[in-house]
């Protein structure tokens, strides 16, 4: 008897799948904001209060298995194994005034303007939701005005970056006593209960945490004006994934099926760089970063890059990628079914099943509906795909049009 995780496996191999393989959640950036999710639920008839936030710089909410399982998705994240009792979560305000919970453990602070403001234990202010936003926003980088001499104290600089500070699920245990053991034995837990794929999200990100850490315009003239400095950087970098991947995939290895990695490279109207600058730079880290969790695990690598990436996906290929996501056709040069024709058989898109840029939002449900029916008849053939939006559902997309995907995706023969 065939399972969600048979569904998902068989596309990721290039597989024809006997279903339609559905992700919502399995990731950070394949889910869903916490705005948008109580209108998903209310348009299901499903009317509790329960609403988890547990990307809470991205406002995503980690959906629960009866969504999950009225939507008929096949993917877990691991995360969801932590932070599964009530007083682990608490009651916020969401900015269009609906309800959702956090985890305790974050409690950022609301200025008398409405913002909300989040400090570390130095007091730096390292991230900023203004008033009516949805996200927030990094606001202190390590590095901004040079280079250390040394990287002995990057780890600490690394914690003072938001993205990192304010960790999802399950990395915001990893302070716990054997935590490594407990991720493994949650996870074996799921294994042996739910039938679907399951999903562990790492980082390991590189060109990003240039980013973060120099900030990006500053990063981005370094790649040209300083890349000796940008190399050591990188370098440094790779000792403590190198160093992360080694616990993950002794813990995880035989029992996730799929480990993500993330590195924007792009965006809507190129990459951040050439395609020489990525192949003088990133590639060769890629590529050992991939080789290690392929050596030394059973799990497959999945890229997080959004944007336009087109100039670089057989460089992506050959660095080892299983599987690219978000696939964000609206993007220069990323042309669905030249993406399928030229790529197809080497790399698993995961994503591209509908535009959230100006589909799913302002279309009419009828055209969001053909929209993904042409998406999915693009991208199924031979395998090779896991159904997913552009990156996660926004907070502007009207009910409606969420459930015009869905039927697209339940009624696809």
């Amino acid at each position: 008897m065939m399972m969600s995780r048979d569904y998902v496996m068989d596309s990721v191999n290039h597989r024809e799948p006997a279903k339609l393989p559905l992700d919502l959640g399995g990731t950070p950036s394949s889910g869903i904001s916490a705005i948008g999710y109580n209108k998903l639920k209310a348009a299901l008839g499903i009317n509790d209060r329960s609403n988890k936030v547990y990307d809470v710089v991205q406002q995503v909410t980690q959906p629960e298995l009866k969504v999950l399982d009225a939507l008929k998705v096949d993917v877990l994240c691991l995360g969801r194994t932590f932070n599964d009792k009530p007083e682990d979560w608490y009651d916020v305000p969401l900015a269009d005034g609906s309800l959702a919970q956090y985890p305790v453990w974050f409690k950022p602070h609301r200025e008398p303007n409405g913002e909300y403001t989040v400090r570390d234990e130095a007091g730096d202010l390292i991230a900023r939701m203004p008033v009516g936003a949805t996200f927030f926003d990094q606001t202190f980088f390590p590095y901004l005005d040079a280079y250390p001499e040394d990287y002995r104290q990057l780890p600490q600089a690394m914690s003072k970056v938001h993205w990192q500070k304010l960790a999802h699920s399950p990395w915001d245990n990893a302070g716990m006593d054997n935590f490594w053991e407990e991720l493994r034995g949650r996870a074996l837990k799921l294994r042996e209960n739910s039938g679907r794929a399951l999903l562990i999200t790492c980082g390991c990100n590189l060109f990003e945490w240039g980013t973060f850490l120099r900030r990006m315009d500053n990063f981005l003239m370094d790649t040209y004006a300083e890349p000796e400095e940008v190399e050591r950087l990188l370098d440094a970098l790779m000792e403590i994934h190198l160093a992360s991947l080694e616990k993950v995939c002794k813990a995880l290895g035989d029992v996730a099926d799929i480990l993500r990695f993330g590195d924007d490279l792009g965006m809507g109207t190129g990459m951040f760089m050439s395609a020489e600058k990525y192949r003088e730079l990133f590639k060769p880290r890629h590529r050992i970063l991939c080789a290690y969790v392929h050596e030394h695990s059973s799990m497959k690598t999945f890229l997080h890059s959004c944007g336009s990436i087109y100039p670089i996906m057989g460089d992506l290929i050959e660095a080892g990628y299983d599987i690219i996501n978000p696939v964000q056709t609206s993007a220069a040069q990323m042309d669905p079914e030249t993406l399928k024709r030229e790529f197809g058989k080497d790399i698993c898109f995961w994503g591209g099943g509908c535009n959230t840029q100006r589909i799913l939002n302002r279309a009419k449900p009828q055209e969001v509906y053909d929209y993904t029916r042409r998406m999915i008849d693009i991208f199924l053939k031979d395998g090779g795909f896991v159904f997913n939006t552009e990156h996660n559902i926004m907070p502007d997309v009207p009910a409606e049009n969420m459930l015009a995907m869905y039927r697209a995706t339940n009624e696809y023969k």
